[in-house]
């Protein structure tokens, strides 16, 4: 076995790969980027050796400085996580040449798989059923048009070396194939190095499932069951499940062994993912394989109970796979929730800053966290914006869900926007308990973006005898300071009306051991928790149920947070909601007239000028952030009375960029 490694990534791969490891006794050596000279992937590595500046075009993907780090440190061998080189055959070649051991498949494994167009080619001849399309290199947009004609409407264009969601487009007219094939062709030019694109049939209403692969150096492949990564937006996966639950064995046991074939034609060793794209009929085909540990290995690991990382390394060192096809056994259910920082709210662009508070839930059974932050750390516009894998296993879909639900509660980040709330309201959703997911989930479920209404609490009146609990702890907090002179004791009321958006809710608060009863009409909520003012979670025991709830004070009133609802509730005197009634409302500015950046980014280009008359539609400017463009479009018509930023300014959220008559 390798006596050190080193790992040519960052992040929370890097650190899963460290852990893996360490167990094993095995020293790592982490690279990094001037962006990451305090991340904690650094901090966890026995060693570290900067490789270059903040943009990954200037360190995590400078092949040469990567493979000098280890061979300067000693290292035996490079794991290259996912993403970056990982699926780069010519970088396994370079480590290979350089007497290093590539963590991962051979070179002409990455080579035959890693392309897509060649791939599906690969896949056909192996007999792995594979999707209608162009496989070939497209010219232009106006080959794209007449390719997509011929295959019909709607059409994905992919890009070759793609992966990630990055340079993918669906289309459904001449139009958004013609803007699908630039978006596809920059995306992959600015992501991968490889403008390459290519064309197949989009299946409509498809589910995502992948078959997690095994493969030794002695010829010995197997495959470990599939994953559902149906649950997807702008082609990037959210929530991933193991198993799915719309296959039956005899489709599981076909998929796999089509995977274990591909995997075989190409003499595949490590762990890879064959990728199908399945249809409402259990009818499947090939999408890609991926020849590389996935983001969402570790449901798969809690299933078979089995540590990918650990079974990669041992394979590179040349042992033979500890089991065969029949000893694989799926115990229970695993989900996975990617927590991003990006915002919701806004149609789920990036957000960068610093993680100014991060607790992620308490240890507890079949909960897992794979992280590559910490409180203070920052989140770079140079890379993804993942903060995080939470990941539950239960003995059946409902108890890990059920884990992954509080689990999520009980996720404290700050500082940046964060998909928390909306990770809550998918699994809260009645048709992700039914398993009745497709690809286009999000986008049907959502189709005006995710917005606060889109998750009520399914018990306002929880929210307010929530808010009633903290509002009675810290009062008479409050009473024992300012309240001490003899014959001027602060009396702290019972009654109070909670104001919750237009509802008003009369409600007493009732001391009792431990905590307060609130009734609030005909309800009584017990309530029994140690909570203190200004504890960020409030753990309590409700109606004997142990539930967590987010909170933050807010004037007279509290911010509550629980199953992916917001709620601002005021806690008054009943004199004092009379006042509040009577309070103007204040109506939000109309900025209406600017074109303001969504998020923080790269202004690329600008599509207008100074005295132009543009239509609703029209495409104004492109800003690009983690690598992904955006296309900013015109909601009204106009003419353009003032350009306030020009191409190649680095923007922040809401910054104006131009400004109508």
């Amino acid at each position: 076995m390798f006596k050190k490694i080193l790992i040519a990534n960052r992040g929370e791969i890097a650190c899963r790969v460290i852990a893996t490891a360490r167990r094993m006794g095995i020293l790592t050596v982490a690279v990094y980027s001037d962006a990451d000279a305090d991340a904690r992937h650094v901090r966890e590595a026995d060693e570290a050796v900067k490789i270059g500046a903040a943009p990954s075009a200037q360190s995590y993907l400078v092949a040469d400085r990567i493979i000098e780090a280890a061979v300067q440190t000693g290292a035996e061998a490079i794991h290259p996580g996912y993403g970056f080189l990982s699926e780069k055959a010519d970088f396994a070649r370079a480590v290979e040449k350089a007497r290093l051991v590539f963590i991962g498949p051979g070179p002409e494994s990455i080579a035959a798989m890693g392309d897509k167009i060649e791939s599906k080619k690969l896949a056909k001849k192996a007999g792995v059923n594979t999707i209608p399309g162009h496989m070939d290199v497209i010219a232009d947009a106006d080959e794209a048009v007449k390719i997509a004609k011929s295959i019909g409407y709607p059409v994905m264009i992919k890009a070759s070396a793609g992966g990630g969601g990055k340079g993918m487009r669906v289309a459904r007219s001449d139009a958004e194939a013609r803007d699908g094939f630039r978006s596809a062709t920059n995306e992959a030019r600015s992501s991968f190095g490889d403008a390459r694109v290519f064309l197949e049939k989009f299946i409509e209403q498809p589910r995502h499932i992948e078959i997690q692969v095994l493969g030794d150096g002695h010829g010995n492949v197997v495959y470990l069951g599939e994953r559902e990564c149906s649950i997807q937006r702008r082609n990037q996966k959210v929530i991933e499940e193991a198993p799915s639950t719309f296959l039956d064995a005899k489709t599981r046991k076909a998929m796999g062994e089509q995977a274990v074939a591909l995997a075989k034609a190409v003499n595949y060793k490590s762990a890879g993912t064959v990728e199908f794209v399945m249809g409402a009929k259990h009818d499947f085909y090939f999408l890609e394989m991926n020849t590389r540990l996935q983001v969402e290995h570790p449901v798969t690991e809690f299933v078979t109970g089995l540590d990918l990382v650990e079974l990669m390394l041992r394979v590179a060192a040349g042992e033979k796979l500890p089991f065969a096809q029949k000893d694989v056994k799926l115990n229970g259910w695993a989900i996975e929730a990617r927590v991003y920082a990006e915002d919701p709210f806004r149609n789920f662009l990036p957000s960068i800053g610093r993680l100014t508070h991060y607790q992620p839930p308490a240890a507890a059974e079949g909960v897992r966290v794979d992280t590559g932050v910490y409180e203070g750390a920052e989140i770079s516009m140079y890379y993804d914006p993942m903060i995080a894998k939470l990941v539950t296993h239960g003995a059946d879909r409902e108890e890990a869900s059920a884990r992954m639900r509080a689990a999520l509660d009980e996720f404290y980040i700050r500082g940046v926007s964060h998909n928390i709330g909306f990770l809550s309201a998918l699994l809260a959703h009645p048709r992700f308990a039914k398993g009745a997911l497709t690809t286009a989930f999000i986008a049907e479920e959502y189709p005006e973006g995710f917005h606060p209404a889109d998750a009520p609490h399914d018990d306002p009146l929880l929210l307010a005898a929530a808010a009633a609990f903290l509002n009675q702890r810290t009062a008479e907090r409050e009473a024992t300071i300012s309240g001490r002179l003899p014959g001027r004791e602060r009396d702290v009321p019972r009654e109070w009306i909670a104001v919750l958006g237009s509802e008003r809710y009369p409600l007493t608060v009732t001391p009792m051991p431990d905590g307060y009863d609130v009734a609030i009409g005909d309800r009584t909520y017990s309530l029994r928790s140690a909570w203190q003012p200004g504890q960020p979670l409030f753990r309590v025991l409700l109606n004997g149920k142990l539930i967590c709830l987010q909170v933050e004070r807010l004037g007279v009133g509290f911010r509550v947070f629980h199953g992916g609802a917001q709620a601002d509730i005021k806690v008054l005197t009943p004199r004092g909601a009379e006042f509040d009634a009577l309070m103007p409302h204040k109506e939000p500015p109309d900025l209406s007239k600017y074109l303001l950046s969504p998020m923080p980014g790269l202004l690329v280009s600008i599509a207008v000028q100074t005295g132009q008359e543009v239509r609703v539609g029209e495409e104004l400017a492109v800003v690009e952030a983690m690598k992904m463009e955006n296309i900013l479009r015109a909601e009204r018509d106009g003419v353009v009375a003032v350009i306030h930023a020009k191409a190649g300014d680095s923007l922040a959220v809401d910054q104006k960029i131009l400004e109508f008559e």
